[in-house]
């Protein structure tokens, strides 16, 4: 098999989870743009995800959020989901929506607070269960706005229990993904601010505990894709939740603030071998503006683009100019690949997988967009509200 065609042989293999949220209407912390057309329930949620990976070939996965998609019959929901050609994917908990969850959930000072929220995360395993999902994963909003509030130690062995009670209810092929923010909407302490503090609680639970490394959740300047060569280096990468930002959690659409970024994470991912299932690739972003499915299929591409661009790095001339201390030429080696255009390759595997060159003109030109503003009439928006 020719350079070439290994790479094509690899993007056909890529597959990016969308998540349900993002088809519902989203915003700020000050409003909440409602659009027209946007999904009303879970089903609708993945009509629309079924679009996306129809379009792109590379979608296959839709990521849940409970209680946000909660439903009675969970078999029905899968199901109606590989009716509309895609699969239910990992189901993310919710223990920052709930008042009794201002002091937190479970590290919350309360023992029956701390027992509500993992009796939430066990139903989610249930729930697992009953869609076939693999991944649960977890982030908290845990954590305290003022010095003394609560023992910071302590809140750690509390999570550290928690942690521990689930990790034993998970299947044999099941995982727990844990996720970090350093900030928001704690501002003194968060419970899980960084890489490391997931790490060594994962580390501790066993080889079903990953880290979830999302792409926003970084201070400006931090080298994303040195977590991410470590974390493949220590067998602990699950999953990225994808997105950018400017500032802080900005949730802006993956690959539109910094695609280089993007890239250097991406080649990381490749030559630390991550191109697998093992490692999944998700998105996690607000489209407070832009139309939601058009959104979604851009951020496919972006992935797309930047996988594809990571995989034509060359790898010998790479490592020949490191061996011998040229700086420049191995610099040069990064950059070449990434200055490369590869819409033209991606076309071309697009057209190999039978779908057409240019997802984002497909779908416009499908009348979906037009169809579902005329059928959702009525009834509530899914939406999380601000």
């Amino acid at each position: 098999m020719t350079e070439l065609a290994a790479v094509k042989a690899a993007l056909k293999t890529q597959a990016v989870e969308t998540p349900s949220w993002a088809y519902g209407n989203s915003g700020t912390r000050f409003k909440v743009f409602a659009q027209q057309g946007v999904p009303r329930d879970p089903w609708e949620k993945l009509d629309d995800a079924g679009k996306v990976h129809e379009f792109t070939g590379v979608a296959p996965t839709v990521a849940l959020h409970i209680p946000w998609d909660k439903v009675e019959d969970y078999a029905a929901l899968a199901k109606h989901a590989e009716e509309r050609g895609v699969r239910l994917g990992a189901i993310n908990s919710n223990t920052f929506q709930d008042d009794d969850y201002k002091l937190g959930s479970v590290c919350h000072p309360d023992a029956s607070v701390r027992r509500k929220a993992v009796d939430h995360l066990l139903e989610c395993v249930d729930i697992m269960d009953a869609t076939g999902s693999r991944d649960l994963k977890l982030w908290f909003a845990d954590g305290t706005n003022y010095p003394g509030q609560d023992d910071i130690r302590e809140r750690q062995d509390r999570l550290a229990e928690a942690l521990a009670e689930v990790y034993g209810r998970l299947g044999d092929d099941q995982r727990m993904l844990l996720e970090y923010k350093f900030f928001e909407p704690a501002f003194y302490t968060t419970d899980v601010p960084d890489w490391g503090t997931a790490y060594a609680h994962c580390l501790k639970l066993g080889p079903k505990a990953q880290v979830v490394v999302d792409t926003g959740h970084h201070a400006p300047g931090t080298n994303i894709e040195f977590i991410v060569a470590t974390l493949l280096r220590e067998g602990k990468l699950g999953a990225f939740d994808f997105n950018s930002r400017f500032y802080a959690d900005d949730d802006l659409m993956v690959g539109s603030a910094d695609p280089f970024q993007l890239f250097r994470i991406m080649y990381e991912v490749v030559r630390g071998g991550g191109f697998t299932p093992e490692v999944a690739f998700m998105l996690d972003q607000c489209h407070n503006i832009e139309a939601k499915i058009p959104a979604i299929i851009r951020s496919v591409m972006n992935v797309q683009e930047a996988t594809a661009k990571a995989l034509l790095v060359d790898g010998d001339a790479l490592r020949a100019a490191q061996r011998a201390g040229d700086v420049l030429e191995a610099n040069a080696v990064v950059m070449d690949a990434y200055n490369t255009d590869v819409r033209p390759l991606l076309r071309e595997v697009r057209e190999e997988m039978g779908l057409d060159p240019e997802p984002l003109q497909a779908y416009r030109r499908s009348g979906w967009a037009s169809r579902i503003v005329e059928e959702r009439v009525g009834g509530e928006q899914a939406g999380w509200g601000a």
